[in-house]
Formats: C-alpha cells, structure tokens, sequence
C-alpha cells in the first residue's frame, strides 16, 4: 500500500513547503466524475460566459501574481524574478485563449462547391469533455497553462496532474479557479505520484491528455491511453540548436545564447543545448560568449537543479564532453549538487551523449562550421525537434535556415521569443512529441470538428444518391465534371 500523504520540498534547501495527498486511483475515478458532470455545465455556457470567467480567472492570477512566484520560487528553486516572468507568459495566454475561442472555434458556413450547389455546409469545433493535463516542474505554471487555459477556452473541464515536485503550485491553480468558476469543479488538481497520472491517463472517461515530459514516460501514458483509445497531445523536451551565422551580430548573440542555455538552471525544454557558429565568426563569438559567462553564477543568476536525478545526468554529460572536447567554461568540477555552475565545452564529437541526448542543465557545446548549410545540417541531424534559433543580419537568409530547420518552432534574432507569442502554436516532431498548444492550433487541439451539410434544394435531374439514378442523371455529371476539371495545366 503507498504512502497517503507525500511532501515537496525546496530543492535548494531541502525544507519542506508542503504536504500533499498522495492520491490513487479511486479519488483520480472520483474527480474525474466530477468532471465529467461540470464539463456538460461548462460547455452548455456558450463561448461568451466562458469568456467572461476566464478573463476574471486571468485577473484573479494577476492578483496572486507574487503569492505564485513565491510559490514556484519555494517548490522549483528558481529566482523570484524568473518565476514572475513564467506566470506572466502564462496571463497572456489565458487572455488570447479566452478572447480568441468563440473565432476560431465557433460555427461558420463553408463553400460547397458546384457539385453540391444545393447544399448549405457548416463547420464548427465542440468540447471534447474531459481533458487530463499532466504537467511538467521546471514551468509548472506556464507549461500546463498553455494545455490548461486553451482546453479550458474551448469548453471542456480540466483535471490536472501536477508534478510530483511542484504539486503546491498546481493546487493553488486550481483553487484560484474555483474564485471565478464557484458553481461546479470545471477545473481540479489531483496530486500524487506516477500512478496517479496512470490512473488520470487511463481512465476512459477521459477525452485527451496533454502531456509534458520526457519521451520515455510520454511512451508510457500512450500505452496507458491506447487501451480506450484515447488521443494524446506530447511535448517531449529537445536538444535545440543554436546557429550564428557569418554577419550575425555576435555580441547579441553571445547574449541571448547564453540566457537561452543558463537560465532556469538549463532546465527548459526550448533551452539552447548545441551551438553552431560559422568560421567567419567563430572566434568573435567565442570571445564574447567566454566574457559573458564568467559573470554569470549559479545560486545568484539562476537556481538548483529541481530533480535530483538529473544532477547523475548532467555531470554524465559534462565529464564525457570534457574528454573529447575543449573545456571553455567549468567543468566536471562544475557540478556541486544540487547546484550546477555554467558549462561550455567546444569541439565536442557529434554522437556525445552531450550532443546527441537531452542534457536539461546549464551546459553548451560549441562547434565551429563552414557556413549556415553546415550548421543547417548538424542542427537537424537530432533525434529531437521542438525549438531553435537563428542569428543573422539578412533577413531572408535567417527566414530560410529557420524555415529549413527541422523542428516545431524557430526564433531568429532573439531567443524562445516563440513561446511569448500566444498566437503561435508550441509543439515539437521526432523525439520532441506531436500535436500543438497555443494559438488556434491549440484551441483546435482540445475540441472535435463537427461538419454539418443541410440540402436546400432538389438539384433537377440529379438525384445522384438514390437507386432512381438513371444513365442520363450520370452522364450530365461526367458533362459536368469534365467542364470543371477535365482541362490540362500546362
């Protein structure tokens, strides 16, 4: 029999912040009835009251906005600051969610063609129901809420499983909900351990889940979700690259490389992990990024590393890469648990494991390239594909490499800027996962198409769907036809 209650803990210090229960499958089955009932509530309110609570629900955020980050700050390590910004990105979210859904999702009429001339045709996207969302600790706030909020927007009921590591924030959410949504639990937290996602994921009741976490474990909830077929949106991490290319200014991109790659402790699934620089540009960079990281401290510019078992994973990381490659900053001296100093190592081979997996803490590896094309190239050469970025002055060039690199979002000149774009959809391919939150994408992601065709009138002589069709009713469809697409492009 498992625990029935479980703690989070400050992972700087060790102290406890919280106790939580630690909740099986009956209480999971019973919350999920719950919201079962409140979603048909929730979704007979029609896009404008649901739109009017959760503007009031981004507003009751706002009002906790420092009880939050102090919140994240205490179960994450993170500095207050960071912290505050996540819970930011999130407000913004929750407001295009709730002011966007009734456009994108609401009942529209559609062409029909000449073929179904007598035919009106409509479209729209309705709730799904249930959605489980099953939520990652490094932005416990921001990355469930980019599922969360738009699920919530497109008129399902939410049951959401925090991290294991961060469950108070996750609560808090929920209970905040209730102050703008008091009639019916359209939105819960359910806390445990990994069984209690199991049991989240598996139950049939369920609609979807958004996941968030590593690949193995998304492998594991789909299993969990094929035996009732339950479809699943997955963002699996990356390994996101980084290209400067020969006219790029290297003083901006040393600066946003470094903040891409160090900030939250390295612990962002967009974060910058492999460095392409073109040889025109190599040293420049390197001198400039070498400068800029001497200041940088960990305990000071960022926190601990959340998970303790990812401390084993990152100091793996660093003494392989310190082998093979030239250490530039830190080291396997670097990593004094459960704080990791900065690590930047150049030359690294290609299939290091500090290139090739996901390292997820404040560590870099540098190669210098012949031109964008190679580093084009080795950027795509990654089992992972979620985020990446470009540096260069022509504005065509970056659009191109960052059109061609392969993965779900690109940011040019700047870094992660995608992620505080609402209207742009989040998501990865390969290893990375599949299916998008944020954006219309997202909205569409948590709703089921519903296309309705209606007859407005008999079409004379043809009647094409009933036995009473005669040669002469198919031969002015073939007549038919033919005008319309029988001509040759040429």
């Amino acid at each position: 029999m498992g625990t029935l209650t479980f703690d989070s803990f400050d992972p700087a210090t060790g102290a406890v912040v919280g106790s939580h229960p630690n909740q099986g499958s009956d209480a999971v089955h019973e919350a999920v009835g719950r919201a079962d009932e409140a979603a048909a509530w929730w979704a007979g309110l029609g896009h404008e009251e649901r739109r009017r609570r959760l503007l009031d629900y981004k507003a009751v955020v706002t009002q906790h906005l420092r009880e939050l980050a102090t919140l994240v700050h205490q179960e994450t390590g993170k500095p207050v600051g960071d912290a505050t910004l996540e819970i930011v990105l999130a407000i913004t979210h929750i407001d295009w969610a709730a002011r966007n859904a009734r456009k994108v999702l609401g009942r529209r009429r559609v062409g029909t063609g000449m073929i179904g001339l007598n035919l009106a045709a409509t479209l729209e996207y309705l709730p799904l129901g249930v959605v489980a969302v099953i939520g990652p600790w490094n932005y416990p706030v921001f990355t469930p809420m980019g599922s969360i909020a738009y699920a919530l927007a497109a008129g399902n009921a939410v049951v959401f499983k925090p991290s294991e590591l961060t469950p108070g924030v996750g609560v808090r959410l929920a209970e905040l909900f209730a102050e703008s949504v008091p009639e019916h639990p359209v939105f819960q937290a359910v806390t445990g351990l990994g069984e209690t996602g199991a049991a989240l994921a598996g139950d049939p009741r369920v609609r979807k889940v958004a996941f968030t976490g590593s690949t193995a474990t998304a492998k594991r909830v789909m299993a969990a979700c094929a035996e009732n077929l339950t479809p699943i949106v997955a963002e699996c991490g990356g390994k996101d690259a980084f290209i400067v290319d020969a006219d790029a200014d290297v003083a901006r991109a040393a600066d946003a490389c470094l903040w891409g790659a160090m900030s939250n402790a390295g612990q962002t699934c967009v974060g910058v992990e492999r460095v392409y620089v073109v040889d025109a540009v190599y040293e420049s960079f390197m001198r400039e990024l070498s400068g800029r990281v001497a200041k940088v401290r960990a305990g000071e510019d960022y926190g601990p590393i959340t998970m303790p078992g990812q401390v084993d994973i990152i100091k793996r990381h660093i003494d392989d890469a310190a082998k093979s490659g030239k250490v530039i900053a830190g080291g396997p001296a670097s990593v004094r648990a459960p704080y990791v100093d900065p690590v930047i190592v150049e030359d690294v081979p290609e299939d290091s494991p500090a290139v090739r997996e996901e390292t997820f803490g404040p560590t870099i590896t540098v190669r210098r390239t012949r031109d964008a094309h190679e580093a084009l190239q080795l950027a795509n050469a990654s089992a992972y594909g979620l985020g990446g970025t470009v540096f260069s002055k022509n504005a065509r060039r970056a659009m191109e490499l960052a059109r061609m690199m392969r993965s779900g979002m690109t940011a040019i000149n700047s870094v992660i800027s995608f992620a505080g774009v609402p209207a742009l959809p989040f998501g990865g391919v390969g290893d990375s996962g599949f299916g998008r939150i944020h954006g219309a994408d997202g909205l569409r992601e948590f709703a089921r198409p519903k296309a309705i065709s209606r007859q407005r009138f008999a079409m004379p002589g043809m009647n094409l769907t009933s036995f009473a069709r005669g040669p002469a009713e198919l031969d002015r469809l073939i007549r038919l036809v033919t005008f319309l697409h029988g001509r040759r492009k040429r």
